[in-house]
C-alpha cells in the first residue's frame, strides 16, 4: 500500500495558519500595530478603507529593517523577539511567533517600505498570496510601511463570513483603543476612508483616556495606584453613578498588553458590591505589572488570555485595591449622611500631630439654689402667666403637635387609605385580566386561560409599530424648543454618523456633529426628551452586535433597539385597563407569539391542562 501522508506545500500551510491569526480585518490591524510599537515608533498612524476589506495601512516611524530583513518578515516562524523557548518566559514585546506576516501575506496583497536610519535608500517588496511579485530599492521615509489590500481575495468563503462595515469598524476600533490606552507615550491617528476618527497627542494615561472617550470622563474617573511585592497596580474606575447597561469600557493592561479575564473583573465587581444599581457594570482602566516570567502569555492564539503564577493573591489585591480608592476619594457612601466631608482627617495624613487637650473651666462661687432675683426673668413669687386666654386658646388649637390635630390628620389618613384600598380592590376584582408578581399578566379564554409576559409583549408591540412608522409611515418628528448635547466617545460618534440617514427617517434631527457628541434638534413623536440618551445607547450597543451582512437593513435593528429600550419593565404595576389595552395590542401584531428577539411572548394552558394539574 502506498504512503498517503504528504508535507503541505508552504502557501496552503500558511493559508490554514492566517485562519488562527486573522479573523478578520482587526486582527491585520492588532498586529500590525503591536509590530510598530516593538519597532520604537513615537507615531503611528492608521489608515483604512472599507472597514479593512479594502486597504489597512499602517505608517510608523520606527526603527526601520534592512533588506534582507524586510524579506524574512514574511517567512512563517521568523522572528527577531526570541531565540529559543527560555525567551517565551520572559517576554518583554508583543509580537514573538513570527505567523504574523506570513499568514496576511497568504491571504491579501501586501505592500511594504522600509528604511534604517543609517540608510540613503530603503526598500519595497510587493507579495501577493505569499508569492513575492517584486523587490526593489525606493526612496521613502525613516521607519515602515506596510499595506494589505483586498483581505481574503483568495478565499471567497472567508470574506463572505465577514459582517457589515459598521460591525468591523467597530472591531477595528476596539483594537486601536485597546493598543493606544496601553500605550500613551506614542502618538496615534486613525482614518478611515479618508476621514479622521482620531488623532491622539503623546500624552499620560489620563489624558488619554479623556481623549479618546470625550472630555465629559474626565470628571468619572477615580484614581487606582498601588505597589506589592507581587504585583504594581495603577489606573481609573468611573465612579458608581456612571456604571453602564453593557460592558462597554472596561480594560485590564498586564506589561501594556490587553488582556481579558473574567477572573480579575469578578474582583472589580466584587469591590463595587452595593454601590451599582442592578444590571449595570463599572467602567475600568486598570494597568498591571508583573514580572514577565509570572505570567504566560502563549495561551491563546489571539494573546489577550494569559495565564497567572498566583491567580488568587492578584484577585484579593485587585478588590482590596479598588475598594481603597472608593474609599479614599469618599465614593462609596457612609451612614453620617449629614457629616461635612471638608472635616474629615485627610486620608493621606501620616505625620501625627500635636492637638492640644481642651481645658476645663469651673466657676467655685456658682450655687445652683441661690436665687438670684437678677438673672432671672420672673421674681420668686410670679410666674408665667399668659395675658391674654382666647390668645391662649387660639395658640393651642394652631399647635401641630396638639391632640386635636393629631387627631384630625390621623382620621384624615386613615380615611384615604381606606379609600385608595377600596378603589384598587374594586378595580381589579372587575377586570378580565390579573398581574402575577409585577411580571405576568394571567388572561381567561373561552379554552382555559393564557400567560403572557408583559415586557416581552410590549416589545413586540412597539417593535411593529416603528417598524410600520419607519418603511411604510412617513416619519414624524417633534422639535425641541432647546437642542439636547449629547457627549459620545468618538467611535460612537462616528457610528452614528454612519446611520444618520435612516436615523433620520425615523424622525431624529441632528444640528450638528462635535468631536464631543451630537447636538439634537428634533425627535420622533413615540419616544420623550428624557429617553433620548437611554434609546441612543441601546441603539448602539446593538449596532456593536453581530449584524449578518451588508444588505442588513438599519431599521430592525432601530426597531428592536427602540422596542428594548421603551418596553415596559419587570417590576412595573399595571392597571387593569393598561393590561387590558396590552393584551388587546399583542394579539393585533402579526407575530404576537415571538418577541423581537425569539423569544415567547405567552404560554396558553388549556382547561385540560389546568385539570391535570390538580388530579395528580
Amino acid at each position: 500500500m502506498s504512503d498517503i501522508i504528504q508535507l503541505l506545500p508552504d502557501h496552503v500551510a500558511n493559508q490554514i495558519a492566517a485562519g488562527e491569526v486573522v479573523q478578520r480585518p482587526a486582527s491585520v490591524v492588532k498586529e500590525l500595530l503591536e509590530n510598530a510599537i516593538d519597532a520604537n515608533a513615537t507615531t503611528i498612524t492608521l489608515l483604512l478603507k472599507g472597514a479593512g476589506k479594502t486597504l489597512i495601512q499602517v505608517i510608523d516611524n520606527g526603527k526601520g529593517m534592512s533588506n534582507t530583513d524586510a524579506r524574512l518578515c514574511f517567512e512563517r516562524h521568523a522572528t527577531s523577539k526570541i531565540k529559543d523557548a527560555q525567551d517565551l518566559f520572559n517576554l518583554q514585546t508583543k509580537g514573538f511567533r513570527g505567523e504574523a506576516l506570513a499568514s496576511i501575506a497568504a491571504i491579501a496583497h501586501v505592500e511594504l517600505k522600509t528604511k534604517q536610519e543609517n540608510q540613503e535608500l530603503g526598500t519595497s517588496i510587493k507579495i501577493e498570496g505569499s508569492e513575492v511579485v517584486s523587490q526593489e530599492i525606493v526612496s521613502t521615509a525613516k521607519g515602515t510601511s506596510i499595506a494589505v489590500k483586498n483581505l481574503f481575495y483568495n478565499i471567497p468563503a472567508r470574506r463572505n463570513f465577514l459582517k457589515s462595515d459598521t460591525v468591523e469598524t467597530r472591531h477595528i476600533i476596539d483594537e486601536f483603543q485597546r493598543v493606544a490606552l496601553a500605550h500613551p507615550m506614542i502618538s496615534f491617528s486613525l482614518y478611515h476612508n479618508d476621514n479622521e476618527v482620531y488623532h491622539l497627542k503623546e500624552s499620560n494615561t489620563r489624558k488619554r483616556i479623556v481623549a479618546m472617550f470625550g472630555a465629559k470622563t474626565n470628571e468619572k474617573l477615580v484614581p487606582v495606584d498601588e505597589q506589592t511585592d507581587i504585583i504594581t497596580i495603577k489606573g481609573y474606575i468611573a465612579k458608581p453613578e456612571f456604571s453602564k447597561r453593557k460592558r462597554g469600557e472596561q480594560f485590564f493592561f498586564v506589561n501594556n498588553r490587553f488582556i481579558k479575564s473574567s477572573y480579575l473583573n469578578h474582583a472589580v465587581n466584587n469591590a463595587f458590591e452595593g454601590l451599582l444599581e442592578q444590571g449595570t457594570h463599572p467602567t475600568y482602566f486598570i494597568y498591571f505589572e508583573v514580572p514577565p516570567n509570572s505570567i504566560d502569555i502563549n495561551i491563546h492564539p489571539t494573546k489577550t488570555e494569559i495565564k497567572f503564577d498566583n491567580e488568587k493573591a492578584l484577585y484579593a489585591i485587585l478588590r482590596a485595591t479598588v475598594k481603597h480608592s472608593l474609599g479614599q476619594y469618599n465614593v462609596a457612601p457612609v451612614l453620617d449622611f449629614d457629616r461635612d466631608a471638608n472635616l474629615d482627617t485627610p486620608y493621606n495624613l501620616n505625620s501625627k500631630q500635636n492637638v492640644s487637650t481642651p481645658k476645663i473651666i469651673v466657676d467655685p462661687t456658682f450655687n445652683p439654689f441661690k436665687n438670684d432675683t437678677a438673672t432671672s426673668p420672673y421674681s420668686s413669687n410670679e410666674q408665667p402667666v399668659s395675658s391674654n386666654k382666647s390668645s391662649y386658646k387660639t395658640n393651642y388649637k394652631k399647635d401641630p403637635g396638639s391632640w386635636e390635630s393629631l387627631y384630625a390628620s390621623s382620621v384624615s389618613t386613615e380615611t384615604t387609605k381606606q379609600e385608595e384600598l377600596f378603589e384598587t380592590k374594586q378595580e381589579t376584582e372587575t377586570g378580565k385580566t390579573f398581574q402575577i408578581q409585577k411580571k405576568y399578566i394571567l388572561s381567561s379564554i373561552k379554552s382555559g386561560a393564557v400567560l403572557i409576559h408583559q415586557s416581552l409583549a410590549h416589545q413586540r408591540v412597539l417593535y411593529e409599530d416603528f417598524l410600520e412608522n419607519i418603511t411604510v409611515k412617513e416619519a414624524s418628528s417633534q422639535q425641541l424648543l432647546f437642542p439636547i448635547n449629547i457627549n459620545l466617545s468618538t467611535a460612537d460618534i462616528e457610528m452614528i454618523y454612519s446611520i444618520k440617514s435612516d436615523l433620520e427617517s425615523t424622525g431624529f434631527v441632528f444640528n450638528e456633529f462635535t468631536k464631543e457628541g451630537v447636538i439634537i434638534g428634533g425627535i420622533p413623536t413615540s419616544i420623550t426628551e428624557s429617553q433620548i440618551i437611554l434609546v441612543l445607547e441601546q441603539l448602539l450597543d446593538d449596532m456593536k452586535l453581530e449584524v449578518p451582512n451588508e444588505s442588513f437593513s438599519h431599521f430592525d435593528v432601530m426597531a428592536k433597539s427602540f422596542a428594548k429600550s421603551l418596553a415596559i419593565k419587570t417590576g412595573t404595576i399595571l392597571l387593569v385597563k393598561e393590561q387590558e389595552n396590552l393584551v388587546n395590542n399583542l394579539f393585533s401584531c402579526k407575530e404576537p407569539s415571538i418577541s423581537p428577539l425569539g423569544k415567547a411572548t405567552f404560554k396558553t394552558l388549556t382547561l385540560q391542562e389546568i385539570d391535570t394539574i390538580f388530579s395528580t
